[in-house]
């Protein structure tokens, strides 16, 4: 096949891969941010604004930090699948297996599974964010890679 485009065929060592990556990159970049506007801030960063559910917040500064980094971290999120998944009808799957497996670790770093209603509103939004904008980016590359070759010929009168 031409282009960058795969067989639609079941690969899942490809699968498993293009998980790992993402989640890598994921954590990577949120680190990074995180780091970045804690310091911004004045908090020094720790694993627990990011694994820590209690204390997502949208009414502390610590809270709107973690909150902010998140959500930034999201439309990061959304390049990571255009260059590691590259299609546009996967990327809902990818966030969403992304984000269950940031809830598993979440619910082991935590030992229970997440109760602030404060976590669950980030989450959700991050998911839509990080959906919504990589499905964009990904159509764009598949909408820019079909060529569509016209000639133009004058013709001789």
């Amino acid at each position: 096949m031409s282009g960058h485009f795969s067989y639609s065929r079941w690969d899942p060592i490809l699968i498993s891969t293009q998980i790992v990556a993402i989640q890598t990159t994921f954590y990577l970049s949120l680190g990074f941010i995180l780091f970045f506007i804690a310091n911004l801030f004045g908090y020094y960063p720790t694993l627990d604004q990011i694994f820590n559910s209690q204390i997502v917040s949208f009414k502390t500064s610590l809270g709107l930090v973690i909150t902010i980094s998140f959500i930034l971290n999201s439309f990061f999120g959304a390049l990571i699948l255009h260059f590691i998944v590259r299609r546009a009808k996967k990327c809902l799957d990818f966030t969403l297996t992304l984000f269950i497996i940031h809830l598993i670790m979440v619910r082991f770093y935590n030992g229970q599974i997440p109760s602030s209603f404060s976590w669950w509103l980030l989450n959700i939004i991050c998911i839509t964010i990080m959906c919504i904008s990589g499905e964009y980016v990904c159509l764009q590359s598949e909408l820019k890679a079909i060529p569509l070759l016209v000639a133009n010929k004058v013709s001789s009168l």
